[in-house]
């Protein structure tokens, strides 16, 4: 996993390298209702864009999730509740049959 995690990262950075050092002249960045400018270079404007879009997207993923989160949480809770059951009931019964073992004999 480490070797692909590297390959990646040095394929990323084989692209970007060039970009940004062919991409050093700077743009004028304005925003229509404010009155004031941002001269940067257009491969860090370009950059900034995608880590942005990579934001947004990320952020709206993990918001999508949520109902499924809640129902992984839930289902844990009901879990620990019925395996806290479970031992309780077979402590009643005197059964030394631990979580993971059917007690039923073979």
């Amino acid at each position: 996993m480490k070797a692909v995690y590297w390959a990646a990262t040095l394929i990323a950075a084989a692209l970007l390298i060039p970009f940004a050092l062919s991409n050093r002249e700077p743009v004028s960045l304005g925003l229509w209702p404010l009155p004031f400018f941002v001269d940067l270079p257009l491969y860090l404007l370009v950059l900034l864009l995608l880590l942005a879009g990579f934001v947004i997207g990320a952020s709206t993923t993990w918001i999508g999730g949520r109902r499924k989160r809640r129902e992984l949480r839930r289902g844990r809770r009901r879990v620990e509740v019925l395996e806290r059951e479970l031992t309780a009931a077979r402590s009643q019964l005197g059964h030394p049959a631990g979580p993971g073992k059917s007690g039923v004999p073979a």
